[in-house]
């Protein structure tokens, strides 16, 4: 990895069928995974399902488990799914954010300095979120209002987030003229 974050290949990563040989694959199938589990039950528990309903306790116990095994392959997972290969440090997101600034900003094979910035503020959110879901069944907090507003008002953070994730995911696919949603699905990008 350079100084600026940007990360080489190596040639064990372009072993791909005939016509995969100008992709590498970059997200295994847990990240993946992850990413589409979160997705779904955000969308599902702000846009269809009333809070309290069963489905929608169900579907936060399963962002929790899903976060818990993200935050674990975190640490163990492959290459680009390791806090280490993106952490936002000064040193990587200050350079960074100039470049993006001046419509400079390097492609990254994994996350880029400002989309981990995201991720995790996002996951920070989605614990924070279900949490406080998970503290409204205790007795001890059941029908506290300020929990109840917690709750609510972490999980409309999270929907503005995931609007500028999906808006900088749409730029950066046009800068780069990569599909960036398409390689969450098949967790290839271009070599």
């Amino acid at each position: 990895m350079t100084d600026r974050g940007e990360t080489s290949v190596p040639s064990e990563d372009f072993t791909a069928a005939p016509d995969e040989a100008a992709t590498i694959h970059v997200w295994d199938p847990i990240v993946r995974l992850f990413h589409w589990t979160i997705v779904t039950a955000c969308a599902l528990n702000l846009f269809v399902l009333e809070p309290g309903h069963t489905l929608h306790r169900a579907l936060g116990y399963a962002v929790a488990a899903a976060l818990t095994i993200r935050l674990v392959w975190g640490f163990i997972g492959t290459r680009h799914a390791r806090f280490a290969d993106f952490f936002p440090t000064p040193r990587r997101l200050v350079p960074y954010l100039r470049a993006l600034l001046q419509g400079r900003a390097p492609r990254h094979l994994g996350h880029n300095p400002a989309g981990a910035v995201m991720m995790i503020l996002l996951m920070v959110l989605l614990s924070g979120v279900c949490l406080t879901g998970w503290m409204m069944g205790l007795d001890a907090f059941w029908g506290e209002d300020w929990l109840e507003e917690l709750h609510g008002t972490l999980a409309n953070a999270i929907l503005v987030l995931a609007l500028v994730h999906a808006a900088a995911a749409l730029f950066e696919s046009l800068h780069h003229r990569e599909n960036l949603v398409l390689s969450m699905v098949t967790g290839r990008k271009k070599a």
